[in-house]
Protein backbone atom coordinates (compact mmCIF):
# COMPACT_ATOMS: atom_id res chain seq x y z
CA UNK A 1 0.00 0.00 0.00
CA UNK A 2 1.40 3.06 -0.82
CA UNK A 3 1.69 5.74 2.01
CA UNK A 4 1.74 9.49 2.05
CA UNK A 5 4.94 11.53 3.71
CA UNK A 6 4.45 15.13 3.93
CA UNK A 7 7.42 16.89 2.89
CA UNK A 8 8.81 19.98 5.13
CA UNK A 9 8.29 23.39 2.66
CA UNK A 10 10.59 26.11 3.69
CA UNK A 11 9.72 29.50 3.53
CA UNK A 12 11.42 31.99 0.57
CA UNK A 13 10.65 35.89 0.14
CA UNK A 14 9.30 36.36 -3.40
CA UNK A 15 10.95 39.62 -3.40
CA UNK A 16 14.42 38.32 -4.14
CA UNK A 17 13.42 38.38 -7.96
CA UNK A 18 14.03 41.68 -8.15
CA UNK A 19 17.82 40.81 -7.85
CA UNK A 20 17.89 39.09 -11.26
CA UNK A 21 14.58 40.51 -13.23
CA UNK A 22 13.87 43.58 -14.91
CA UNK A 23 12.00 46.29 -12.81
CA UNK A 24 8.76 46.18 -14.37
CA UNK A 25 8.55 42.48 -14.56
CA UNK A 26 9.69 41.83 -10.93
CA UNK A 27 6.86 44.50 -10.07
CA UNK A 28 4.43 42.35 -11.82
CA UNK A 29 5.21 39.40 -10.27
CA UNK A 30 5.06 40.56 -6.61
CA UNK A 31 1.89 42.41 -7.62
CA UNK A 32 0.33 39.31 -9.00
CA UNK A 33 1.52 36.96 -6.21
CA UNK A 34 -0.40 39.11 -3.75
CA UNK A 35 -2.96 38.67 -5.49
CA UNK A 36 -3.03 34.79 -5.45
CA UNK A 37 -2.54 34.76 -1.76
CA UNK A 38 -5.50 36.66 -1.48
CA UNK A 39 -7.93 34.85 -3.43
CA UNK A 40 -6.64 31.67 -2.25
CA UNK A 41 -6.90 32.40 1.34
CA UNK A 42 -7.99 29.23 3.70
CA UNK A 43 -7.42 26.83 1.06
CA UNK A 44 -4.44 24.94 0.40
CA UNK A 45 -2.27 23.69 -2.79
CA UNK A 46 -1.21 20.78 -2.56
CA UNK A 47 1.59 18.88 -4.67
CA UNK A 48 1.70 14.93 -5.16
CA UNK A 49 5.02 13.12 -6.34
CA UNK A 50 6.78 10.20 -5.61
CA UNK A 51 9.72 11.11 -4.28
CA UNK A 52 11.09 14.46 -2.42
CA UNK A 53 14.94 13.76 -3.41
CA UNK A 54 17.10 12.70 -6.68
CA UNK A 55 15.07 14.24 -10.05
CA UNK A 56 14.41 17.40 -11.37
CA UNK A 57 10.45 17.00 -10.19
CA UNK A 58 11.47 17.78 -6.61
CA UNK A 59 14.16 19.80 -7.62
CA UNK A 60 11.60 22.36 -8.83
CA UNK A 61 8.90 21.79 -6.55
CA UNK A 62 11.51 22.73 -3.10
CA UNK A 63 11.82 25.91 -4.55
CA UNK A 64 8.25 27.13 -6.03
CA UNK A 65 6.76 26.01 -2.54
CA UNK A 66 9.00 27.67 -1.16
CA UNK A 67 7.94 30.88 -2.65
CA UNK A 68 4.58 29.88 -2.65
CA UNK A 69 4.77 29.90 1.27
CA UNK A 70 6.96 33.05 1.49
CA UNK A 71 3.83 35.18 -0.43
CA UNK A 72 1.45 33.54 2.04
CA UNK A 73 0.20 30.36 0.34
CA UNK A 74 -0.73 27.29 2.92
CA UNK A 75 1.29 25.05 0.02
CA UNK A 76 1.90 21.65 1.18
CA UNK A 77 3.65 18.76 -0.39
CA UNK A 78 3.26 14.89 -0.36
CA UNK A 79 5.16 12.08 -1.76
CA UNK A 80 3.70 8.50 -2.16
CA UNK A 81 5.57 5.18 -0.79
CA UNK A 82 5.10 2.21 -3.23
CA UNK A 83 6.92 -1.97 -3.10
CA UNK A 84 9.16 -2.81 -5.51
CA UNK A 85 6.31 -4.25 -7.77
CA UNK A 86 4.82 -0.34 -8.40
CA UNK A 87 7.41 1.23 -8.69
CA UNK A 88 8.77 -1.79 -11.73
CA UNK A 89 5.60 -0.44 -13.44
CA UNK A 90 5.52 3.03 -12.52
CA UNK A 91 8.95 3.00 -14.23
CA UNK A 92 7.79 1.17 -17.15
CA UNK A 93 5.22 3.39 -17.15
CA UNK A 94 7.86 6.07 -17.48
CA UNK A 95 10.21 4.45 -20.13
CA UNK A 96 6.80 4.11 -22.69
CA UNK A 97 6.08 7.66 -21.98
CA UNK A 98 9.48 7.94 -23.54
CA UNK A 99 8.85 5.36 -26.48
CA UNK A 100 11.18 3.36 -25.13
CA UNK A 101 10.36 -0.36 -23.93
CA UNK A 102 12.56 -0.37 -20.60
CA UNK A 103 12.54 -3.37 -18.78
CA UNK A 104 10.07 -5.14 -21.89
CA UNK A 105 7.16 -6.04 -19.75
CA UNK A 106 3.84 -5.63 -20.03
CA UNK A 107 1.09 -2.64 -19.26
CA UNK A 108 -2.04 -4.80 -19.12
CA UNK A 109 -5.26 -5.90 -16.21
CA UNK A 110 -2.69 -7.76 -14.08
CA UNK A 111 -0.75 -4.23 -14.09
CA UNK A 112 -3.08 -2.11 -13.95
CA UNK A 113 -4.09 -3.94 -10.96
CA UNK A 114 -1.17 -4.05 -8.78
CA UNK A 115 -0.86 0.01 -9.65
CA UNK A 116 -4.51 0.83 -8.20
CA UNK A 117 -4.07 -1.74 -5.54
CA UNK A 118 -0.72 0.54 -4.17
CA UNK A 119 -2.36 3.46 -4.18
CA UNK A 120 -5.70 2.44 -2.24
CA UNK A 121 -4.12 3.30 1.04
CA UNK A 122 -2.70 6.82 -0.10
CA UNK A 123 -6.10 7.40 -1.74
CA UNK A 124 -7.66 6.84 1.85
CA UNK A 125 -5.61 8.42 3.83
CA UNK A 126 -5.96 11.78 1.34
CA UNK A 127 -9.74 11.65 2.36
CA UNK A 128 -8.90 13.19 5.50
CA UNK A 129 -6.46 15.64 4.47
CA UNK A 130 -7.67 17.19 1.82
CA UNK A 131 -10.19 19.69 1.93
CA UNK A 132 -12.75 20.74 -0.54
CA UNK A 133 -11.75 24.03 -2.61
CA UNK A 134 -8.33 22.49 -2.11
CA UNK A 135 -6.32 22.44 -5.51
CA UNK A 136 -3.72 19.47 -5.98
CA UNK A 137 -1.36 18.81 -8.68
CA UNK A 138 -0.23 15.67 -9.21
CA UNK A 139 3.09 14.70 -10.64
CA UNK A 140 3.43 12.34 -13.43
CA UNK A 141 2.42 8.11 -13.69
CA UNK A 142 3.28 7.01 -10.65
CA UNK A 143 0.31 9.21 -8.33
CA UNK A 144 -2.12 9.43 -11.10
CA UNK A 145 -4.53 7.14 -10.22
CA UNK A 146 -5.10 9.54 -7.45
CA UNK A 147 -6.84 12.59 -9.62
CA UNK A 148 -10.64 10.80 -8.67
CA UNK A 149 -10.42 10.18 -5.13
CA UNK A 150 -9.22 13.50 -4.86
CA UNK A 151 -12.30 14.87 -7.31
CA UNK A 152 -14.39 12.68 -4.77
CA UNK A 153 -13.04 14.84 -2.08
CA UNK A 154 -13.92 18.16 -3.51
CA UNK A 155 -10.62 19.18 -4.36
CA UNK A 156 -9.95 20.77 -8.16
CA UNK A 157 -7.15 18.35 -9.79
CA UNK A 158 -4.23 19.20 -11.89
CA UNK A 159 -2.44 16.19 -14.00
CA UNK A 160 0.93 17.18 -14.39
CA UNK A 161 2.96 15.93 -16.82
CA UNK A 162 6.62 15.98 -16.92
CA UNK A 163 7.51 13.33 -19.58
CA UNK A 164 7.02 12.83 -23.22
CA UNK A 165 7.86 12.14 -27.00
CA UNK A 166 8.26 14.69 -29.88
CA UNK A 167 6.63 11.76 -32.11
CA UNK A 168 4.33 9.42 -30.45
CA UNK A 169 4.75 5.53 -31.11
CA UNK A 170 2.91 2.48 -29.86
CA UNK A 171 4.60 2.40 -26.55
CA UNK A 172 3.84 5.91 -25.34
CA UNK A 173 0.23 5.41 -26.65
CA UNK A 174 0.04 2.08 -24.61
CA UNK A 175 1.35 3.93 -21.28
CA UNK A 176 -1.44 6.48 -22.47
CA UNK A 177 -4.13 3.68 -22.46
CA UNK A 178 -2.92 2.70 -18.96
CA UNK A 179 -3.14 5.94 -17.17
CA UNK A 180 -5.67 8.00 -18.96
CA UNK A 181 -8.66 6.52 -17.06
CA UNK A 182 -7.29 7.98 -13.72
CA UNK A 183 -6.10 10.82 -15.46
CA UNK A 184 -9.01 12.07 -17.76
CA UNK A 185 -11.25 12.99 -14.46
CA UNK A 186 -8.55 15.91 -13.55
CA UNK A 187 -10.14 19.67 -14.03
CA UNK A 188 -6.61 20.34 -15.92
CA UNK A 189 -3.43 19.28 -17.45
CA UNK A 190 -0.50 20.55 -17.97
CA UNK A 191 2.86 19.28 -19.92
CA UNK A 192 6.02 20.72 -20.62
CA UNK A 193 5.01 21.61 -24.38
CA UNK A 194 2.52 21.17 -26.88
CA UNK A 195 4.11 17.97 -28.84
CA UNK A 196 3.66 16.16 -25.69
CA UNK A 197 -0.35 16.93 -25.30
CA UNK A 198 -1.88 13.35 -25.37
CA UNK A 199 -4.01 12.72 -27.90
CA UNK A 200 -8.13 12.20 -27.11
CA UNK A 201 -7.89 14.78 -24.25
CA UNK A 202 -10.49 17.62 -23.78
CA UNK A 203 -8.58 20.54 -25.42
CA UNK A 204 -10.07 22.88 -23.00
CA UNK A 205 -8.41 21.34 -19.89
CA UNK A 206 -5.20 21.61 -21.67
CA UNK A 207 -1.97 23.77 -20.40
CA UNK A 208 1.40 24.19 -21.76
CA UNK A 209 4.08 25.84 -18.83
CA UNK A 210 7.15 24.91 -19.25
CA UNK A 211 9.67 24.21 -16.35
CA UNK A 212 11.89 26.06 -14.71
CA UNK A 213 15.19 26.80 -11.91
CA UNK A 214 15.68 28.96 -9.05
CA UNK A 215 18.15 30.90 -9.71
CA UNK A 216 19.33 30.95 -5.94
CA UNK A 217 19.66 27.31 -4.82
CA UNK A 218 22.49 26.21 -3.64
CA UNK A 219 22.78 24.13 -7.38
CA UNK A 220 22.50 27.47 -9.18
CA UNK A 221 22.98 30.44 -6.79
CA UNK A 222 27.03 32.12 -7.83
CA UNK A 223 29.96 30.43 -6.81
CA UNK A 224 33.35 32.56 -5.75
CA UNK A 225 36.34 30.52 -8.33
CA UNK A 226 37.78 30.08 -4.80
CA UNK A 227 34.60 28.06 -3.18
CA UNK A 228 33.74 26.24 -6.02
CA UNK A 229 38.03 25.16 -6.22
CA UNK A 230 37.19 24.15 -2.22
CA UNK A 231 34.36 22.10 -2.87
CA UNK A 232 35.39 19.99 -6.06
CA UNK A 233 38.56 19.10 -3.75
CA UNK A 234 36.69 18.31 -0.96
CA UNK A 235 34.07 16.06 -3.01
CA UNK A 236 37.52 14.01 -4.60
CA UNK A 237 36.38 15.64 -8.37
CA UNK A 238 39.95 17.37 -8.60
CA UNK A 239 43.69 16.17 -7.10
CA UNK A 240 43.87 19.55 -5.47
CA UNK A 241 44.25 19.99 -1.64
CA UNK A 242 41.19 22.20 -0.39
CA UNK A 243 42.92 24.92 0.96
CA UNK A 244 39.54 26.79 2.23
CA UNK A 245 35.96 25.43 3.58
CA UNK A 246 33.79 24.65 0.93
CA UNK A 247 31.19 26.90 1.10
CA UNK A 248 27.44 27.69 0.04
CA UNK A 249 24.90 28.65 1.02
CA UNK A 250 21.39 27.11 2.36
CA UNK A 251 17.90 27.85 1.02
CA UNK A 252 16.80 29.57 4.23
CA UNK A 253 20.00 31.80 4.16
CA UNK A 254 22.29 30.13 6.62
CA UNK A 255 26.26 28.67 5.96
CA UNK A 256 26.44 25.22 4.28
CA UNK A 257 29.69 23.98 3.88
CA UNK A 258 30.53 20.60 1.67
CA UNK A 259 31.98 17.75 3.93
CA UNK A 260 30.92 14.74 1.76
CA UNK A 261 33.24 12.90 -0.80
CA UNK A 262 31.71 11.47 -4.04
CA UNK A 263 32.09 7.46 -5.18
CA UNK A 264 34.08 8.11 -7.99
CA UNK A 265 35.25 5.35 -10.46
CA UNK A 266 38.61 6.46 -11.93
CA UNK A 267 42.05 6.26 -12.67
CA UNK A 268 43.30 9.13 -10.39
CA UNK A 269 41.81 12.35 -9.89
CA UNK A 270 41.08 15.21 -12.52
CA UNK A 271 44.16 17.22 -12.73
CA UNK A 272 43.69 20.71 -11.35
CA UNK A 273 43.23 23.12 -14.16
CA UNK A 274 42.61 20.79 -16.50
CA UNK A 275 39.32 20.99 -19.00
CA UNK A 276 36.68 19.50 -17.80
CA UNK A 277 33.52 18.15 -20.02
CA UNK A 278 30.90 16.93 -17.60
CA UNK A 279 27.18 15.35 -18.05
CA UNK A 280 25.20 14.89 -14.84
CA UNK A 281 21.98 13.24 -15.57
CA UNK A 282 20.38 10.37 -13.24
CA UNK A 283 21.59 6.79 -14.20
CA UNK A 284 18.76 6.09 -16.56
CA UNK A 285 19.70 4.29 -19.88
CA UNK A 286 17.38 7.30 -21.47
CA UNK A 287 19.91 9.31 -20.45
CA UNK A 288 22.85 7.38 -22.58
CA UNK A 289 25.70 7.19 -20.33
CA UNK A 290 27.42 4.58 -22.31
CA UNK A 291 26.82 7.00 -25.43
CA UNK A 292 28.67 9.69 -23.65
CA UNK A 293 31.75 7.85 -22.70
CA UNK A 294 32.41 5.95 -26.01
CA UNK A 295 31.69 9.20 -28.20
CA UNK A 296 33.72 11.38 -25.66
CA UNK A 297 36.94 8.37 -25.65
CA UNK A 298 36.30 7.90 -29.61
CA UNK A 299 36.11 11.50 -30.66
CA UNK A 300 37.23 14.16 -28.37
CA UNK A 301 41.09 13.92 -28.91
CA UNK A 302 43.46 13.81 -25.57
CA UNK A 303 45.33 16.88 -26.85
CA UNK A 304 42.89 18.56 -25.58
CA UNK A 305 43.29 17.95 -22.39
CA UNK A 306 40.41 17.59 -21.17
CA UNK A 307 38.52 15.03 -18.85
CA UNK A 308 34.95 14.04 -18.77
CA UNK A 309 33.46 13.76 -16.04
CA UNK A 310 29.63 12.00 -15.26
CA UNK A 311 28.40 12.63 -12.13
CA UNK A 312 25.12 11.05 -10.85
CA UNK A 313 22.95 10.89 -7.78
CA UNK A 314 24.29 7.58 -5.40
CA UNK A 315 21.59 5.27 -6.17
CA UNK A 316 20.48 3.85 -3.35
CA UNK A 317 19.00 7.48 -2.90
CA UNK A 318 16.93 7.28 -5.52
CA UNK A 319 13.87 5.09 -4.23
CA UNK A 320 11.43 5.64 -7.45
CA UNK A 321 14.18 4.49 -10.06
CA UNK A 322 14.80 0.59 -9.22
CA UNK A 323 16.59 0.77 -12.56
CA UNK A 324 19.75 3.43 -11.54
CA UNK A 325 22.26 0.45 -9.82
CA UNK A 326 21.86 -1.34 -13.54
CA UNK A 327 22.80 1.38 -15.03
CA UNK A 328 25.02 2.86 -13.00
CA UNK A 329 26.92 -0.94 -13.55
CA UNK A 330 26.20 -0.54 -17.38
CA UNK A 331 28.32 2.65 -17.08
CA UNK A 332 31.33 1.30 -15.01
CA UNK A 333 31.36 -2.07 -17.17
CA UNK A 334 31.46 0.58 -20.07
CA UNK A 335 34.53 2.23 -18.16
CA UNK A 336 36.66 -1.17 -18.02
CA UNK A 337 36.39 -1.67 -21.07
CA UNK A 338 38.25 1.20 -22.22
CA UNK A 339 42.27 1.19 -22.81
CA UNK A 340 43.89 2.78 -20.03
CA UNK A 341 45.06 6.04 -21.70
CA UNK A 342 40.95 6.40 -22.14
CA UNK A 343 40.10 5.48 -18.34
CA UNK A 344 42.48 7.95 -17.48
CA UNK A 345 40.49 11.24 -18.75
CA UNK A 346 36.91 9.86 -17.76
CA UNK A 347 35.43 9.48 -14.72
CA UNK A 348 32.07 8.00 -13.52
CA UNK A 349 31.20 9.87 -9.83
CA UNK A 350 28.38 9.09 -7.60
CA UNK A 351 26.91 12.26 -5.75
CA UNK A 352 26.16 11.39 -1.98
CA UNK A 353 22.91 12.78 -1.70
CA UNK A 354 22.41 12.49 2.88
CA UNK A 355 22.07 16.09 2.08
CA UNK A 356 20.38 17.12 -0.76
CA UNK A 357 21.81 21.15 -0.69
CA UNK A 358 25.18 20.08 -0.01
CA UNK A 359 24.74 17.52 -3.31
CA UNK A 360 23.31 20.38 -5.08
CA UNK A 361 26.77 22.58 -4.37
CA UNK A 362 28.53 20.02 -5.96
CA UNK A 363 27.13 19.86 -9.17
CA UNK A 364 26.72 23.93 -8.88
CA UNK A 365 30.90 23.37 -8.44
CA UNK A 366 31.26 21.23 -11.36
CA UNK A 367 28.89 22.54 -13.87
CA UNK A 368 30.28 26.38 -13.05
CA UNK A 369 34.50 24.68 -13.48
CA UNK A 370 33.26 22.99 -16.54
CA UNK A 371 34.55 24.37 -20.10
CA UNK A 372 31.52 22.08 -21.70
CA UNK A 373 27.78 20.90 -20.42
CA UNK A 374 26.37 18.03 -22.40
CA UNK A 375 23.29 16.28 -21.96
CA UNK A 376 22.93 13.45 -24.80
CA UNK A 377 19.97 12.60 -23.65
CA UNK A 378 18.33 9.62 -26.59
CA UNK A 379 14.66 11.31 -24.93
CA UNK A 380 14.04 13.77 -22.35
CA UNK A 381 11.35 15.52 -21.21
CA UNK A 382 12.61 18.89 -20.62
CA UNK A 383 16.38 18.83 -19.45
CA UNK A 384 16.62 21.21 -16.06
CA UNK A 385 20.27 20.48 -16.17
CA UNK A 386 20.96 21.94 -19.35
CA UNK A 387 18.79 25.39 -18.28
CA UNK A 388 21.11 24.89 -14.95
CA UNK A 389 24.48 25.15 -17.17
CA UNK A 390 22.83 27.78 -19.14
CA UNK A 391 21.99 29.94 -16.29
CA UNK A 392 26.06 29.78 -15.21
CA UNK A 393 27.45 31.04 -18.51
CA UNK A 394 28.32 27.62 -19.68
CA UNK A 395 28.22 26.46 -23.68
CA UNK A 396 26.09 23.55 -23.86
CA UNK A 397 25.60 20.42 -26.19
CA UNK A 398 22.58 18.77 -26.41
CA UNK A 399 20.74 16.36 -28.14
CA UNK A 400 17.58 17.97 -30.04
CA UNK A 401 14.86 16.60 -28.72
CA UNK A 402 12.12 17.37 -26.26
CA UNK A 403 12.08 20.25 -23.72
CA UNK A 404 16.15 20.74 -24.85
CA UNK A 405 15.60 22.27 -27.88
CA UNK A 406 12.98 25.07 -26.88
CA UNK A 407 15.66 26.03 -24.14
CA UNK A 408 18.80 26.15 -26.87
CA UNK A 409 18.73 28.16 -29.82
CA UNK A 410 21.49 26.23 -31.94
CA UNK A 411 24.62 28.41 -32.59
CA UNK A 412 23.22 31.18 -30.62
CA UNK A 413 22.77 29.96 -26.92
CA UNK A 414 24.46 26.39 -27.52
CA UNK A 415 25.30 23.38 -29.76
CA UNK A 416 21.89 20.87 -30.95
CA UNK A 417 22.90 17.60 -31.91
CA UNK A 418 20.22 16.28 -34.49
CA UNK A 419 20.78 12.69 -34.03
CA UNK A 420 21.70 11.59 -30.45
CA UNK A 421 23.22 8.53 -31.17
CA UNK A 422 25.74 9.85 -33.79
CA UNK A 423 28.98 9.61 -31.75
CA UNK A 424 31.12 11.38 -34.00
CA UNK A 425 28.90 14.49 -34.13
CA UNK A 426 28.82 14.68 -30.51
CA UNK A 427 32.40 14.78 -29.81
CA UNK A 428 32.98 16.66 -32.61
CA UNK A 429 30.81 19.83 -31.42
CA UNK A 430 32.55 19.18 -28.20
CA UNK A 431 36.15 19.24 -29.35
CA UNK A 432 34.90 22.15 -31.16
CA UNK A 433 34.33 24.36 -28.45
CA UNK A 434 37.19 23.07 -26.45
CA UNK A 435 39.20 24.39 -29.13
CA UNK A 436 37.42 27.74 -29.24
CA UNK A 437 37.11 29.51 -26.32
CA UNK A 438 35.66 32.86 -27.67
CA UNK A 439 32.83 30.71 -29.04
CA UNK A 440 32.42 29.20 -26.10
CA UNK A 441 32.02 32.14 -24.17
CA UNK A 442 29.61 33.91 -26.50
CA UNK A 443 27.40 30.80 -26.38
CA UNK A 444 27.54 30.95 -22.80
CA UNK A 445 26.72 34.15 -22.42
CA UNK A 446 23.63 34.29 -24.74
CA UNK A 447 22.71 30.99 -22.91
CA UNK A 448 22.57 32.77 -19.60
CA UNK A 449 20.18 35.30 -20.89
CA UNK A 450 17.67 33.23 -22.54
CA UNK A 451 16.94 31.34 -18.97
CA UNK A 452 16.64 34.83 -17.17
CA UNK A 453 13.79 35.87 -20.08
CA UNK A 454 12.28 32.25 -20.44
CA UNK A 455 12.85 29.63 -17.67
CA UNK A 456 13.22 31.32 -14.03
CA UNK A 457 10.81 30.14 -11.20
CA UNK A 458 8.97 33.66 -11.48
CA UNK A 459 7.62 32.67 -15.14
CA UNK A 460 6.57 29.59 -13.51
CA UNK A 461 4.72 30.95 -10.97
CA UNK A 462 2.63 33.35 -12.76
CA UNK A 463 1.80 30.89 -14.95
CA UNK A 464 0.33 28.33 -11.82
CA UNK A 465 -1.17 31.73 -10.76
CA UNK A 466 -2.66 31.92 -14.41
CA UNK A 467 -4.21 27.95 -14.06
CA UNK A 468 -5.39 28.96 -10.80
CA UNK A 469 -7.87 31.76 -11.71
CA UNK A 470 -9.41 29.68 -14.36
CA UNK A 471 -10.09 26.85 -12.69
CA UNK A 472 -11.78 29.37 -10.34
CA UNK A 473 -13.38 30.43 -13.05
Amino acid sequence: MAELTEVPVASLAPDRFQEVLAAEVGRQFLDRGAAATERLAGRAVWNINSTARGGGVAEMLQSLLAYARGAGVDARWLTIGGNPAFFRITKRLHNHLHGSPGDGGELGPAEQQVYEEALAGAAAELSGLVSPGDIVIVHDPQPAGLCQPLIDAGARVVWRCHVGLDQPNDLMRGAWDFLRPHVAPADAYVFSREAFVWEDLDDAKVEVIAPSIDAFSAKNQDLPDDDVDAILATTGLSDAEPTAPARFTREDGTPGRVNRRASITEVAPVPAGAPIVTQVSRWDRLKDPVGVIAGFAEHVPASSGAHLVYAGPEVAAVSDDPEGAEVLAEATAAWEALGEADRSRIHLAALPMADSEENAAMVNALQRRAAVVVQKSLAEGFGLTVAEAMWKGRPVVASRIGGIQDQISDGETGVLLDDAADLDAYGTAVAGLLADPPRAERLGAGARERVRDRFLASRHLLEYIDLFERLDG
